[in-house]
């Protein structure tokens, strides 16, 4: 698999919504030991913990379900035969696989209970300078 420097270290990576990503990403470092990796603009935070990484996202008021404005994302090494194989046991898929600037082809879908799941594939090392991102610890 392909290191990219924009996507956060771990293979299954839960992205939780919040209304205020700044003052969660500092609660969940001051509270649990958290420290930031990455910013990108003011609505998603890249929080590491030991190897392990959270993102913190922002609360979107358009998400169809009670559940979808959270996610876990998992790395997975082809994301064009992962989709192929989601849709083939029928799950709703929200977004077709699709290159980002980040360097990551993801798709997403919802699962039986409507939870989201971002299914990521990295196609590049990108530095997150190239795009706009903010690189805090590169640990």
């Amino acid at each position: 698999m392909i290191t990219n420097r924009s996507k956060p270290p771990g293979v299954i990576i839960p992205e939780l919504a919040y209304d205020d990503v700044a003052v969660a990403a500092v609660w969940l470092c001051k509270a649990f030991g958290f420290r930031e990796r990455l910013r990108i603009g003011d609505h998603r935070i890249q929080l590491l913990f030991e190897g392990a990484s959270i993102v913190a996202t922002e609360r979107r008021d358009d998400t169809p379900t009670n559940h979808a404005d959270h996610a876990v994302m998992v790395h997975v090494a082809d994301v064009d035969a992962h989709h192929a194989m989601a849709c083939a046991a029928g799950a709703r898929i929200g977004r077709v696989p699709t290159d980002y600037p980040y360097g990551e082809r993801q798709y997403d879908a919802l699962d039986i209970g409507g939870h989201r799941w971002v299914f990521s594939q990295s196609m590049a090392d990108v530095h997150p300078a190239d795009w706009g991102g903010e690189l805090l610890d590169v640990s």
